[in-house]
């Protein structure tokens, strides 16, 4: 039975600490008030994931309209501003009604709004000029809380979990498909919530990304070192029906998200003793997340981090294969992580990230070798005032099972 179901509440003092830091920035780019819609921004801001929209003025309260359903969003928000709609049409006047008038200009989620959306938007607030706020936005989640950590090292503890378990059931001949559907089982009666959520509109956040031997060497679509066969070409990523093998390299790179909040991490398995190849190239990505992990301090440059990885895979022997084959490389080795899978910053080429106390990463370096294996490890890294400290609760080995 989940045991981590109790109910679960964004407390009161974290929702105005996010909305204070949210007007910060408005008045830092001169933006009046936003319209809160994507549903992740919706949830951090307010508390609530109900179908709401959220107008968040640069100074006094925010207003949180409810069209479905009013009952849970009055509930789960502590906003004091919350009242029930029936339409979104109405909110045109609500905002009128309750700060005296509609404002000149009003910031959207452009990143991840649809067009129609933005068109609908624009129909709605004839005298309004509608600007692009999401970076506002994105800036202030960049950085956690406290308690938005602790929730993340509530994750890492159902992740520790989840891998563990998977050790235990790895087995000659089961399926990559099998065994992720087999721990991913687990995972939910363990309260994984089963949905990553991911901001990219081209990205889909699934759970069974297991590669045994040369499924690991498949590259395909994923803005990832190797993609797997999948189960079709209409799902050409992650576990395939390819029975898995003694000896062989097997990643599990798996996403698990408890109240909203993300771990992504990558271990490899070997059922018995993995080939010399893979083990030097399993124990070399190590290496590589280790000296990156030691230079994930305050003030870092997200960029020269990345140069600096490839330098420690070059001399390691790994130049062609880190990151996937010259050709197909991709250009980052971590990524934030928090409420969505992938969010912002990024430790990656040509990124101009500093890194600050209260961003997360996840770290994940991997190196490839076409159509024969992949080899890497990702982890979850907290950087803080002196300097990084793990998230993740996962031995960073590799597991002979």
């Amino acid at each position: 039975m989940n045991d981590t179901c109790a109910p679960f509440r964004v407390p009161s003092s974290e929702i105005d600490l996010r909305v204070r830091s949210l007007q910060a920035e408005l008045k830092d780019t001169s933006i009046p008030a936003i319209l809160i819609i994507q549903r992740v921004d919706l949830f951090y801001l307010s508390g609530t994931a109900q179908n709401s929209v959220l107008f968040v003025p640069a100074e006094g309260k925010p207003l949180l309209m409810v069209r479905k359903y009013y009952p849970r969003a009055k509930d789960e928000s502590p906003l004091r501003n919350i009242i029930e709609i029936r339409s979104i049409k109405e909110i045109t006047g609500l905002i009128s009604d309750f700060f005296g008038k509609t404002p000149e200009t009003m910031g959207l989620e452009l990143d991840v709004m649809p067009v129609n959306s933005y068109l609908f938007y624009k129909r709605l607030f004839p005298e309004t000029s509608l600007v692009d706020a999401s970076p506002a936005i994105l800036k202030v989640r960049a950085r956690k809380s406290q308690w938005e950590i602790e929730q993340m090292e509530k994750t890492a503890l159902l992740s520790q979990k989840v891998f563990l378990h998977l050790g235990e059931i790895i087995r000659p001949g089961i399926s990559e498909i099998d065994l992720a559907a087999d721990t991913e089982s687990f995972a939910r009666k363990k309260g994984h919530a089963g949905k990553l959520r991911v901001r990219d509109f081209q990205t889909e956040g699934y759970f069974w990304h297991i590669l045994g031997g040369k499924s690991g060497g498949m590259l395909g679509l994923l803005d990832a070192p190797a993609s797997g066969e999948g189960t079709s070409a209409a799902f050409p990523c992650g576990a395939g029906i390819r029975p898995i093998q003694v000896g062989e390299p097997v990643m599990a790179d798996l996403g698990v998200v408890l109240n909203g909040y993300h771990l992504d991490e990558t271990r490899m398995f070997s059922i018995g003793a993995m080939n010399e190849k893979a083990r030097n190239a399993a124990e070399a990505a190590i290496e590589i997340h280790d000296r990156i992990i030691e230079n994930m301090r305050p003030g870092a440059s997200s960029c020269e981090l990345f140069q600096f990885s490839l330098g420690v895979a070059a001399d390691l022997g790994y130049r062609e294969n880190y990151l996937g084959p010259p050709d197909y490389r991709v250009q980052f080795v971590a990524h934030g992580i928090g409420l969505e899978l992938i969010e912002p910053p990024f430790i990656a080429s040509g990124k101009e990230d500093i890194l600050m106390p209260g961003m997360i990463f996840a770290l994940e370096p991997k190196i490839v070798f076409p159509g024969e294996f992949i080899a890497g490890i990702e982890s979850v890294v907290l950087v803080t005032d002196s300097g990084p400290r793990m998230i993740s609760k996962v031995p960073a080995k590799v597991f002979i099972c």
